[in-house]
């Protein structure tokens, strides 16, 4: 295909994308779901789930297979540039305030899911297409480990500021767990990426980068940042080259992390970790925020929608894996939160809300399992149950909330009203 042809289909296929996520996720938000909760349906819709099934010929017309490395490239730096973001949201006084609390919901809220992958992953082995032939046990009980124990820390985060959580006992413990529960889940990929297939010197090299690279940008990269935030905040505003400069930095960031084995979106996410606090983060997400989540990520959905086939999980052998793996998701996250809050003392209604908020998984567990699919840890049949869990326990989430906690706690004058329209993306 020419450079002509692949820019004409670039821009026909940006145009189908950013109309069908704007559609189905305002549709979503009339039923009180965010955003990102319908453009994820979106994607799927426009992949040979739906789109593929009923109209085959128009979906490999629309999306020929010559032109998903454009695609492909863009959902990288969509959902790279989107890690930085929330990697500049990343709040250490939510560690300080509740870390004991926070310490206890998130190890309970790993500990059960990797209980469950230890269980499950030797039967999800035996069955011939969910784990790649050169997946070794330990790295299918990690790897399903961390896909069911993912948090969705910024649409917890968003939850949590919509439905007027900030600031509360409840908000900052969902926060702190749901932050270290993440950060976890992502050592956890980053060992099974490092030592997949590629031997010892490939892993060392994957872990020793990526732990010096993130040493890096905790304690040094932060001090040498720091002079820019002194500035931006001297002059008030962030220049044309101040803002080429962090987009340079991301690039470099999501390049090493590449470059080592583990994934461009580690780099990213480091990287907002380390910039300066206060108005100059402000100003780069105003700047940075609506172009990445409103053009550049429904790019990344679509990747995982065109990747994702429900019909193979149609047959009864493959819904009941689906469904094994949906409950032990749901249960295992949930219940283990919803005991560990318990037992630091927790009523139980507070319990109850800690484990509905932290089992939304939404876009990190996409990020995950789209790197296990990429690198050729599982099979196109378990991403494709893996994005069914994702899309299900997302849906859950908020209307779980409310029925548990929301609610009540609005009647009781504790909450304010819901924001008209439902949660935002």
């Amino acid at each position: 295909m020419s450079q002509e042809s692949l820019s004409i289909y670039f821009f026909l296929q940006m145009a189908v994308i950013l109309g069908a996520c704007r559609v189905v996720g305002a549709l979503g938000r009339r039923i009180g779901q965010p955003q990102v909760v319908g453009e994820m349906i979106a994607g799927v819709m426009l992949g040979p789930s739906l789109l593929g099934y009923f109209f085959p010929s128009l979906q490999q017309a629309l999306f020929p297979k010559e032109t998903l490395r454009t695609l492909y490239v863009g959902a990288q730096l969509g959902v790279g540039l989107y890690m930085f973001i929330v990697g500049t949201e990343f709040r250490m006084d939510h560690f300080r305030s509740r870390i004991r609390s926070a310490a206890s919901v998130s190890i309970a809220g790993m500990a059960a899911p990797f209980a469950f992958a230890v269980l499950l992953a030797p039967w999800l082995m035996s069955m011939h297409g969910l784990f790649s032939e050169k997946a070794r046990p330990f790295e299918a009980i990690l790897f399903l480990g961390a896909a069911i124990a993912i948090t969705a820390f910024p649409m917890l985060a968003r939850i949590i500021f919509e439905r007027g959580l900030s600031g509360t006992s409840l908000g900052t413990l969902a926060l702190a767990a749901g932050a270290i529960d993440d950060a976890a889940a992502w050592c956890v990929l980053a060992v099974v990426l490092a030592t997949f297939g590629g031997g010892a010197v490939v892993a060392i090299k994957a872990i020793a980068g990526g732990l010096a690279y993130g040493l890096f940008m905790m304690f040094i990269g932060s001090r040498v940042l720091a002079p820019l935030g002194r500035i931006a905040e001297r002059e008030e505003r962030i220049s044309p080259t101040m803002l080429g400069v962090v987009l340079m930095l991301f690039c470099l960031g999501a390049f090493a992390m590449d470059a080592v084995g583990i994934h461009a979106v580690f780099g990213g996410f480091l990287l907002g970790i380390a910039m300066p606090r206060g108005f100059f983060v402000e100003e780069i997400k105003r700047k940075l925020e609506p172009f990445a989540v409103v053009f550049l990520l429904p790019m990344f959905f679509t990747f995982s929608g065109l990747r994702t086939r429900l019909d193979l999980v149609t047959d009864p052998k493959m819904l009941l894996i689906a469904l094994v793996l949906l409950a032990a998701s749901v249960g295992g996250k949930g219940i283990a939160c919803w005991a560990a809050a318990r037992l630091n003392g927790e009523d139980n209604r507070t319990a109850l809300a800690v484990g509905t908020l932290m089992n939304s998984r939404g876009l990190m567990e996409l990020i995950i399992i789209n790197i296990g699919l990429q690198k050729g840890v599982i099979e196109p049949v378990l991403f494709s149950m893996l994005v069914l869990m994702a899309i299900v326990t997302t849906l859950m989430a908020s209307p779980l909330f409310e029925l548990v906690y929301g609610r009540k706690a609005r009647t009781n004058g504790e909450l304010g009203a819901v924001p008209a329209g439902g949660l935002g993306g």
